[in-house]
């Protein structure tokens, strides 16, 4: 006789049912869908809470609860490291707070709250994390609701259109990572950034166009377009920063953006970057700024500048050692201006980066406490976009 099929445990019913609901649930609805999973499992309530746009706050998604900080409370040290962390509250309850992570991509946390959180409830939790963090990370961009909550101010038009062309924050698997800011948050014009993986090779950009206006904003969507255009036809990388120059000229020829475009070999550790008039990429080594290690000469600006100078694109190289670390930037970051009227320049933002590392945080972590440690010396007031890019490349073991 055939066997009879052997039915779903409670376990598997529980994830089944949460899938079906997160899938079916409207953006704003799934507060309801954490709370339904409250009841079920037996906790007291589930918040859900999105990290805000300059990644300072932790807001809730839904009505009632307040905003968090990032740096000062107890959720937001789960969400700085990537881990779990407990809070004890009045009346003999406690928050199992758990970071919502979408592959690498920080979106916030969850905090779960009741008498006791056993082993087998925070099963259940990260598994409601991890559903959470990929319906989240589907739905946004088809819904107003999350950029909503994790907006504190208007956002100019140049800046709405630059980030709908934007990747996610943070990408990588467990080889590569790459992560990125951008500021000012809702001002910004001109610079952009994108990454892109594929199972051998972590491709990368910044750009940063001329001017600060809708036309450099016009100009960096252009290149990010012809980038990713070349980039998914296989180009190789000369080919690719031709087909952007080319797209500048051809559809936008007063306009022109320098910029750094690169990829990175998984298996090998090979970074090959064509440099387009931009500041040389930075690399860290064992918390260490190492002089000029990546610093080469630098051909002329994507657009009609290269056209007009017949440029033949020359892609440098450098093999990373295990855990190297390298940062691209556009010159918003050094040509700031600090007390006096003083340039930051590249020693100061030197120092800073030597800071942001030096304490071992993830790339994000890291690169989150980089951007605010500079726009805390301007009181959060750029004149310039700045972007930051950070690449981390870990190599796969060998048997």
């Amino acid at each position: 006789m055939p066997s009879r099929p052997r039915q779903p445990g409670p376990g598997e019913q529980l994830f089944e049912q949460l899938l079906a609901a997160a899938h079916a649930a409207a953006p704003m609805e799934l507060p309801e869908v954490t709370q339904w999973f409250a009841d079920t499992v037996g906790l007291d309530r589930i918040d859900v809470y999105l990290v805000d746009l300059q990644q300072r706050c932790l807001v809730p998604l839904a009505d009632g609860p307040p905003a968090l900080g990032v740096d000062t409370s107890v959720a937001g040290s789960a969400y700085r490291a990537h881990a779990l962390r407990v809070e004890e509250l009045a009346q003999g309850r406690i928050v199992a707070w758990l970071p919502l992570i979408d592959g690498a991509e920080r979106l916030g946390v969850i905090g779960a709250t009741a008498a006791v959180v056993d082993a087998a409830l925070l099963r259940r939790c990260r598994m409601l994390a991890s559903v959470l963090a990929m319906t989240i990370t589907s739905k946004r961009a088809s819904s107003d609701s999350f950029a909503r909550r994790t907006r504190s101010e208007t956002m100019r038009l140049p800046a709405e259109m630059l980030r709908a062309f934007l990747p996610p924050r943070t990408i990588g698997n467990s080889h590569v990572i790459s992560t990125a800011v951008l500021e000012p948050a809702y001002a910004l014009a001109g610079d952009a950034f994108d990454h892109s993986l594929t199972p051998s090779t972590l491709h990368v950009a910044i750009l940063d166009a001329m001017g600060h206006n809708l036309a450099s904003g016009l100009t960096t969507a252009v290149a990010l377009a012809g980038c990713r255009n070349a980039r998914r036809a296989e180009a190789e990388l000369p080919e690719l920063v031709s087909t952007v120059q080319h797209a500048l000229a051809q559809w936008l020829p007063e306009q022109f953006c320098t910029g750094i475009l690169a990829q990175l070999d998984l298996a090998e550790g090979v970074l090959r970057w064509c440099n387009c008039g931009h500041p040389p990429p930075l690399l860290i080594r064992d918390h260490r700024v190492l002089d000029r290690a990546l610093e080469r000469p630098a051909q002329p600006p994507l657009g009609t500048p290269a056209v007009l100078a017949d440029v033949v694109w020359e892609v440098h190289e450098e093999a990373l050692e295990p855990g190297d670390r390298v940062l691209m930037y556009t010159d918003g970051v050094t040509e700031l201006r600090i007390g006096g009227g003083t340039e930051f320049g590249l020693g100061r933002f030197t120092d800073s980066i030597i800071r942001a590392t030096a304490a071992g945080e993830p790339a994000p972590e890291a690169l989150r406490q980089l951007i605010h440690a500079i726009l805390d010396r301007q009181d959060n007031q750029l004149r310039d976009d700045a972007t930051l890019l950070l690449l981390e490349w870990q190599p796969p073991e060998t048997p």
